[in-house]
């Protein structure tokens, strides 16, 4: 078990470079004669399938002619939206989360799509004594970032019981900036009860661990509404670049489309590429459990994302009363789909 251990946090260590932009990580497909250049993000989560098989079925380099694309890939939305703030990322696949508390912070982001519903999984480990949510008092959970999509979901529900984190003063441990690969080791090592999951990390954990299942993805706050992933970029890379964003759109669409024609292709191009970073396979069983969970749409619902910026505000990870006006542009992708 220590071997395996080690082994697991050396592949994670991997991970954290290829987030960072460490060293040689950085995937460029280059044209033949390339004379412009685009950054494309994405998270090596299954609800991020559109940028994956977009990637790995080379979806992007059909579309983006002559240019050369680096795929970076993100362990949260934080470190996400900071490269597209500091010009480190053009445009890219984020939760809903990050990118309305950047929007609403000032930052300059449009959705341009969704990519996927769904995905959000509430699990606690084996010998947590956690079946319910009302078990979470004096207990631990870990999210991927502080505010994100899946912590805002499962707080605003526990807030709904009464119970609140200790961001707050309250009786329940949030363990906040877990990328989702690390969250398994830390239920092995018994260092937190639960977890509010991105897919193919939450199944992933009941199959291969024995976790409880607390709250089934449809059953979380705003499970099936709420955009998982949305495809973004900057209003000035948008304004400056219409055509480059266009063709990213025109392949963001052929990715949709390819997952819901071919499902076991889709599954294996998101295996192998975190199998890639983190050495990391998950079974059969694992990956398709885990795409039942999740819609995978170009669909946005404004008043889906409006509602999670309510519950964010009322849990105190927004300061104002949140108006998301402005934030979603689906101008360019409505004319992909009418083409």
């Amino acid at each position: 078990m220590k071997k395996w251990i080690k082994t697991l946090f050396a592949s994670m260590a991997v991970i954290g470079l290829a987030a960072c932009g460490a060293g040689d990580e950085s995937e460029s497909a280059s044209g033949d004669n390339a004379n412009d250049e685009i950054t494309i993000g994405y998270f090596p989560n299954l609800d991020h399938a559109a940028g994956i098989v977009g990637k790995q079925q080379g979806f992007f380099e059909e579309e983006l002619e002559n240019t050369d694309i680096e795929f970076r890939n993100f362990p949260n939305g934080n470190d996400f939206v900071e490269s597209l703030d500091s010009g480190d990322l053009d445009i890219g696949y984020v939760g809903p989360g990050p990118a309305i508390n950047y929007y609403l912070s000032g930052g300059d982001i449009k959705i341009l799509s969704g990519a996927a519903n769904g995905a959000t999984l509430i699990v606690s480990s084996e010998d947590s004594g956690i079946t319910s949510l009302d078990d979470f008092d004096g207990k631990s959970f870990c999210t991927p970032g502080n505010g994100c999509t899946h912590n805002v979901q499962l707080e605003i529900m526990l807030q709904e019981l009464g119970l609140e984190s200790n961001r707050v003063g309250g009786t329940v441990e949030h363990q906040s900036r877990v990328d989702p690969a690390s969250m398994m080791v830390r239920f092995e090592q018994g260092e937190v009860d639960a977890a509010a999951a991105p897919e193919p990390w939450g199944t992933y954990l009941v199959e291969e661990f024995n976790a409880n299942v607390v709250t089934e993805w449809n059953e979380v706050f705003l499970g099936e509404t709420l955009p998982s992933v949305v495809l973004v970029t900057s209003e000035e890379f948008m304004e400056n670049n219409p055509e480059q964003v266009k063709s990213v759109l025109e392949a963001h669409q052929k990715s949709v489309d390819f997952t819901s024609e071919n499902e076991a292709e889709t599954l294996n191009s998101v295996n192998d590429l975190v199998y890639e970073l983190s050495q990391t396979e998950f079974s059969d069983a694992v990956l398709e459990n885990a795409w039942e969970r999740m819609n995978i749409t170009t669909d946005v619902s404004a008043d889906a994302l409006q509602s999670w910026a309510d519950a964010s505000y009322d849990l105190g990870f927004i300061e104002d009363q949140p108006d998301l006006d402005g934030l979603v542009d689906t101008s360019l992708l409505e004319e992909v789909t009418a083409e």
